[in-house]
């Protein structure tokens, strides 16, 4: 009986054996073969690994600087695909090294943290995360950027470089950075020493999720693709009084008004009509009362631009305005306003053009149906920049991939917002495959 029961069982055994090496079939042809077998084993990596990767980091998103559960998880991944992996850089950055003979020094980054807005996506994966930042300021926690895309991202990446070995030469350095959302992360690792510790880059790329760029579809151009970025705090003294007495004070409500309207000047008189400028007041803070004048009035500004000479005049005016309006007013040499200039700041992210030219011709050869031209309509900016900053002597380039939810891109939730959501497949399989390809090109270069 027992035997009659065993042939059977050994048919099944051998129909299930053979399956296993079908061509179609992930279990044995999980390795990117060659560059012209990327995009397949891209695919079968998502379906295998990145989609519960992505819909774990989606869930469990972490705060500026203090993204360690995140670190860690990317850190293992990454060591189980043979690299030399180095945690805690620049505070919770992760640095993973793959040596692969001479060549250049290619540098791919990925951003990992979240940002204090309750998600409300409905997504069975949202997050629900509530998390103390470094301040011990508790706040709800959401990937509402796409930093889980880019990191999913990265370890795909990871791994087609890996299994592509045969396919260029030379140092791979992946790093996974923190704090982007605070613009501070980036160069907390470079003063770690991000370029003297590990090998230093001859070229660094990364690129971006974007909720309102059609899915699977790649912006990548030279020049400036990202604005600076300065944070300003301007303190304004006071003389408190009765409201109904308002001469017997000075008022830092009407002086900070005043400011507010004037520092739009230096757009509209100081910059070039043709050079993009913004000077946002997005905090006026002053008062408690009605009928009280207070002693004392704050204002926070963001500042953008796309240039060196220009952010600088920007600054300078917003120095200059700000005092002369108070002097103006009569308030006294010691009531004068306080300015601070905050230490996050970024300067414009500025694609090299011999790098981009690289990069985008392997990807018109190979994805050129993904290549897509769009004019850039605000003024984001991106700690990227410090990894390829003109005194680093490092040559960048960054990109845009799309993952819009909406057939109509302009009504994808905006980034930041708690209904953020961006299609993960298309953005992760896209944004691979363009990192892969562009790194290879350029170790061929």
């Amino acid at each position: 009986m027992t035997k009659k029961r065993l042939a059977p069982l050994k048919f099944l055994a051998a129909g299930l054996a053979s399956s296993l090496i079908w061509p179609g079939n992930t279990m044995a042809h999980d390795k990117a073969e060659s560059l012209e077998d990327l995009p397949r084993a891209i695919q079968v990596d998502y379906e295998d690994r990145l989609e519960s990767l992505y819909e774990y980091f989606h869930a469990n998103p972490e705060l500026s600087f203090v993204e360690s559960k995140t670190a860690a998880r990317m850190a293992e991944e990454l060591r189980s695909l043979g690299y030399k992996v180095t945690e805690g850089v620049g505070g919770t950055g992760v640095v993973a090294v793959l040596k692969n003979g001479d060549g250049p020094t290619i540098m791919m980054r990925a951003d990992m943290d979240g940002l204090p807005v309750k998600e409300k996506t409905g997504l069975p994966h949202a997050s629900k995360v509530v998390q103390k930042d470094r301040n011990g300021n508790e706040f709800p926690v959401m990937h509402a950027c796409g930093h889980d895309i880019h990191i999913t991202s990265l370890l795909s990446s990871a791994k087609m470089m890996q299994d592509l070995k045969d396919d260029w030469s030379g140092t791979l350095v992946l790093i996974v950075q923190p704090a982007e959302e605070i613009i501070a992360g980036a160069k907390a690792m470079i003063d770690d020493g991000l370029f003297t510790r590990f090998p230093k880059p001859d070229y660094v790329i990364g690129f971006h999720v974007w909720a309102n760029l059609a899915p699977g579809k790649i912006v990548l151009e030279s020049g400036t693709v990202m604005s600076s970025s300065d944070s300003v705090y301007i303190t304004l003294k006071g003389i408190g009084a009765h409201g109904a007495s308002p001469h017997q004070g000075i008022d830092p409500i009407v002086l900070g008004s005043s400011i507010v309207m004037n520092l739009q000047t230096i757009i509209t008189r100081n910059v070039a009509p043709l050079n993009p400028g913004i000077i946002t007041v997005g905090t006026f803070h002053a008062g408690t009362k009605n009928n009280i004048i207070p002693h004392e009035a704050k204002l926070g500004l963001t500042v953008r631009s796309d240039d060196p000479a220009t952010r600088q005049k920007l600054l300078d005016g917003i120095v200059r305005v700000t005092n002369n309006t108070a002097k103006a007013m009569g308030v006294p040499d010691e009531l004068m306003p306080e300015i601070e200039f905050a230490p996050n700041k970024t300067p414009p992210t500025i694609n090299d053009v011999n790098t981009v030219n690289i990069v985008r011709g392997t990807l018109e050869k190979n994805m050129g149906d993904h290549l897509v031209r769009i004019e850039r309509t605000g003024m984001g900016a991106e700690d990227f920049a410090y990894l390829m900053a003109p005194e680093t002597g490092v040559k960048g380039a960054y990109f845009s991939v799309g993952g819009s939810v909406m057939e109509d891109v302009s009504r994808s939730p905006s980034h930041h917002s708690p209904e953020f959501n961006v299609l993960p497949k298309p953005s992760i399989t896209t944004g691979t495959e363009a990192m892969v390809r562009g790194a290879i090109a350029l170790f061929n270069e």
